[in-house]
């Protein structure tokens, strides 16, 4: 590598008080260009990249052997003269359910908040940025898409790899599993807990079971139940589905949110998503759907559909980085 990593460390004023008691005081992971100077007038395309679900700012730039980290893809890129430089900020909003949709909940934090408010105003006063772009994969990449079509003064492009959306296909099929795991619990509350206190945290219907209250969390948050200030869409004892529950999920959707933000996204520079045509969360039907409802309002976007399904697809971000470069470049 011949960029330079940066760690800086921002106490946050609007996570201090999180419910879920997470740390407030985190890293910001920086990477700048081997030639960047804090002197170029132009300044420097700026990538926001948030992490999937289970991962945190340090897991998203581990060394695999099998595949570059991002900021050694941008470097390779640029090398091949496929890219220019840019700068990218890997963010950290891991909380106790294992990871972030980047958006408010008062069941979880002010994350979006956190990112806009904080993290930004941080980046902008201590480097030399251009113009942003917001980036993710999964959940990193259900926040790239609703943090860019709510904040368009702040980012200029938007690409999203495998994002969470047309949540009766993506969600549903896990209902069963969660219901099975935490009705032996008869508590969410005690099950979080009793995971936590697990040797080995990577039990296939753990995972899954995290991942729902976790979006429950997200989407249907309510500071007068006990079980973490959350409503859960099915009955744990019954499994009894909760149609108005689940109705307040669907208000998050993207595919959703495209009319009510159809002038944001017609802003952007770039509106980049795709999908692996295998997703084992159905993800491709959302990506579908959503670029359907795009092209009918008449937003300019690009989607791809590749051959692979959800995991081990970093090299996805090979095209993302090149069509954020051509975007805002």
């Amino acid at each position: 590598m011949n960029g330079k990593i940066d760690i800086l460390k921002l106490e946050s004023k609007i996570l201090k008080n999180n419910p879920l008691k997470d740390p407030y005081e985190r890293d910001i992971i920086v990477y700048t260009p081997e030639n960047y100077t804090a002197s170029v007038s132009s300044g420097y395309p700026t990538i926001i990249l948030l992490p999937s679900f289970g991962n945190d700012n340090y897991s998203t730039i581990n060394w695999n052997p099998f595949s570059m980290p991002i900021n050694e893809r941008l470097e390779k890129l640029n090398l091949d003269q496929k890219c220019g430089e840019m700068i990218i900020v890997i963010v950290n909003c891991f909380n106790r359910l294992g990871g972030s949709q980047y958006i408010n909940s008062v069941a979880v934090g002010r994350y979006e908040d956190y990112i806009i408010d904080e993290i930004i105003p941080l980046i902008d006063f201590k480097y030399n940025v251009s113009k942003r772009a917001v980036l993710g994969k999964s959940s990193g990449g259900y926040g790239a898409l609703s943090l860019g079509m709510r904040n368009p003064k702040i980012f200029s492009a938007i690409a999203a790899h495998s994002f969470d959306s047309a949540f009766e296909y993506c969600y549903l099929p896990d209902f069963p599993i969660a219901i099975d795991v935490l009705r032996k619990y008869k508590s969410p509350k005690r099950w979080l807990v009793d995971f936590w206190n697990k040797a080995s945290k990577h039990d296939k219907k753990d995972f899954t079971t995290l991942s729902i209250m976790s979006m429950a969390a997200h989407y249907s948050p309510n500071l007068n139940n006990p079980e973490l200030s959350t409503d859960l869409p099915f009955d744990i004892e019954s499994g009894e589905f909760k149609e108005a529950v689940w109705k307040l999920w669907k208000d998050f959707d993207p595919i959703n949110k495209v009319n009510e933000f159809s002038e944001n996204l017609k802003k952007m520079n770039l509106l980049y998503f795709d999908c692996g045509c295998n997703d084992e969360f159905n993800l491709t039907i959302g990506s579908r759907i959503f670029s359907k409802r795009c092209s009918d309002r008449g937003i300019n976007h690009e989607y791809e559909e590749f051959e692979g399904g959800h995991f081990n697809t970093g090299y996805r971000y090979d095209t993302s980085l090149q069509r954020i470069w051509n975007a805002i470049g």
